[in-house]
């Protein structure tokens, strides 16, 4: 863990997995929601990064955040056994398993198509960080025979809803756009709607289960 100065209105922890992000955001969370980070107003999680934000004026807590960070490492539960602070939420998420790539995903785990519908519907996924387009949520806790390739090559156009998966991550996109993830089904929920509120289905820290839909 490396904490840096992020100009002088926040700082900008460097973490080495996003596993170790998940456990960062969530113990950092939880101090927001308790108090015990002032002044603090926002937390933004990445891949490999968490960048705690301060508003004008305020000093900025290094020491306080390393020292939450120490403790909280030292809790060995996952991420996904961790109980939710009190922003987050367990979603689950109906999918169709009818995707381009559910074979090619099959062969590369040497499993058959029912047995990867299995494996990807029965994980616990948390929400490790969100980008790429509005409302994509990066969920780990992926099972390692599905953590795979991307493809090389994007494809121009990937439909919203589509389920997909690469390396270490699984996730929906949330509208269409390009993409290079394999795709192993569909969902009919509504991912991203910015006349909702809020807008994003999906938020850092929120707990995932895929439900497969006969």
């Amino acid at each position: 863990m490396r904490l840096l100065r992020y100009g002088g209105s926040g700082v900008l922890v460097e973490l080495d997995s996003s596993a170790q992000v998940a456990v960062a955001y969530r113990t950092l969370h939880a101090a927001l929601d308790d108090g015990r980070l002032p002044g603090v107003v926002e937390l933004v999680p990445a891949a490999r990064t968490v960048l705690v934000a301060v508003g004008g004026g305020v000093e900025v807590p290094t020491d306080l955040v390393r020292t939450l960070l120490t403790a909280g490492a030292e809790d060995t539960h996952s991420p996904a056994d961790r109980p939710p602070g009190e922003r987050a939420a367990e979603v689950v998420i109906p999918v169709q398993y009818d995707g381009t790539d559910l074979e090619l995903v099959a062969r590369t785990a040497e499993l058959s198509v029912p047995e990867v519908i299995e494996l990807h519907s029965s994980a616990d996924y948390t929400v490790a960080f969100c980008g790429f387009s509005p409302g994509f949520g990066y969920l780990i806790g992926l099972p390692e025979p599905l953590q795979q390739a991307r493809h090389d090559d994007s494809r121009p156009e990937v439909p919203p809803g589509s389920v997909a998966l690469a390396g270490e991550f699984t996730g929906v996109y949330p509208r269409s756009s390009p993409g290079g993830w394999r795709l192993i089904g569909h969902t009919d929920e509504v991912m991203f709607d910015p006349t909702a509120d809020p807008p994003a289905r999906l938020a850092p820290g929120d707990r995932v289960r895929f439900e497969p839909v006969r």
